[in-house]
């Protein structure tokens, strides 16, 4: 007969000392995500630093990314929630709102943050800033410029890419 696995908690997994010096809404927030993982994101707190976060993406269906595995980082800061994480690809991407650094272009990670989001909303923003990339609020000028000029080229380059870089990355 086999033994039932204990089940897991964040608590052990990150172990008592790093989660006692976090404050209780991260704590929560960290349990949120290990619990009740989000569909296509996966989100774990560095074991050294629970503030940085290991972040796998998978691209979304019916978008050039689609096929593809994205990591990313994601870091709160010591004056988390009242400033936003910062979030970036680590992976190469072809994308209008993602420059060469992996820095991302949302306007709601800079100037419209409001301390009322979660990690959890910001890991679906990125996810939706790869279903429905925006020109218009660009961060790679030429990538951007190639978008609106020819889309259907910049997404067999974006597919390209996610090819080369997010498949078979792991």
């Amino acid at each position: 007969m086999k033994r039932a696995e204990p089940e897991t908690r964040p608590e052990a997994e990150l172990g008592s000392e790093e989660m006692a010096q976090l404050p209780r809404r991260i704590i929560k927030e960290i349990q949120c995500l290990l619990e009740e993982p989000i569909p296509g994101i996966k989100a774990e707190p560095d074991e050294s630093n629970t503030r940085y976060f290991h972040v796998t993406m998978a691209g979304p269906p019916d978008s050039p990314f689609e096929g593809g595995t994205f990591k990313l980082e994601l870091f709160l800061p010591e004056e988390y929630p009242m400033a936003a994480p910062k979030v970036r690809f680590m992976t190469k991407i072809y994308h209008p709102n993602v420059d060469k650094l992996g820095r991302t272009c949302l306007d709601t990670l800079t100037d419209k943050w409001t301390p009322a989001v979660q990690i959890r909303t910001v890991l679906l923003w990125i996810q939706d800033l790869l279903s429905a990339p925006n020109p218009d609020d660009l961060l790679a000028n030429d990538v951007a410029e190639h978008w609106k000029t020819n889309e259907a080229q910049a997404k067999e380059t974006a597919r390209a890419w996610t090819r080369l870089y997010a498949m078979n990355n792991a």
